[in-house]
């Protein structure tokens, strides 16, 4: 089976975080980048399928020069080979705009399986995956906490609020993952030695057939127009009970309109 995984160098939400002063675009150079937390259990989901059907896994991942740094990370796990999307045009391009970049590629990738995280750290818009169904003309199996391939049928538990849903397709497919669906293994010595000489193929848009005008910010279909930093946290209320204190706390929750 080829199996595909998507990945994104996102910068780490446990650092410090900025946006461009320019076009409000996430200032990358600056950031602390890590493979967003979510792909790290697509890729293990996808090395368990291999381990019990075969096959290989690429990775597939779109960024700027650095996110090469998380596409070895993704390699010293397990995967065989990775796919890095690689062009200056590319900078502040929109979900739309990325997954018409990711779709074209995966076409020249002949998957039967993609899988990916839920949802990215940096974006959380959680639609990713249906995206890149919908335009690679597959079924979207999202938000799974557990997977069974049983030859060419895919069967997901997809997570709820009030439990999970059974839904099933055939391949090809996208699947999305929540992070209770298994623990991602760490990367060995061995692996980390391995991933330095495993194939990583560059494709650029002219690769993939996309114009440049399509992509990047002036192709976005979706503009941040301004942004500012967050205040600083300030000094809370303090409701003194002298017999009324109850009323009061209610009258403060009132105005703040939590009640």
């Amino acid at each position: 089976m080829n199996i595909v995984v998507l990945v994104k160098q996102v910068p780490d939400s446990g650092a410090d975080r900025s946006l461009r002063g320019d076009d409000h675009t996430v200032d990358r150079g600056s950031a602390s980048n890590v493979i967003n937390e979510m792909d790290e259990y697509a890729i293990e989901e996808a090395l368990k399928v291999r381990e019990a059907h075969g096959g290989e896994v690429t990775v597939l991942t779109m960024g700027p020069d650095r996110a090469v740094e998380s596409v070895r990370k993704a390699l010293s796990m397990g995967p065989d080979a990775a796919v890095h999307i690689l062009d200056d045009a590319l900078r502040g391009s929109c979900a739309v705009a990325t997954s018409r970049v990711l779709a074209a590629a995966l076409g020249q990738l002949d998957a039967d399986l993609v899988i990916c995280g839920a949802e990215s750290t940096d974006g959380r818009v959680q639609v990713m995956p249906h995206m890149i169904a919908e335009r690679w003309g597959v079924a979207a199996l999202t938000g799974a906490r557990k997977l069974t391939v049983d030859g060419g049928m895919l069967t997901v538990e997809r997570q709820t609020e009030e439990g999970y849903e059974v839904v099933t397709a055939s391949i090809p497919a996208v699947v999305s993952v929540w992070d209770t669906i298994n623990e991602p293994r760490y990367p060995s010595f061995k692996g980390i030695m391995a991933a330095k000489k495993k194939p990583v193929r560059t494709l650029s848009l002219a690769d993939l057939g996309v114009a440049s005008v399509e992509v990047g910010v002036e192709g976005a279909t979706s503009v941040v127009v301004g942004h500012s930093r967050r205040p600083p946290r300030s000094g809370g209320v303090k409701v003194i009970d002298e017999g009324s204190g109850g009323v009061r706390l209610v009258e403060f929750l009132a105005t703040e309109k939590f009640v």
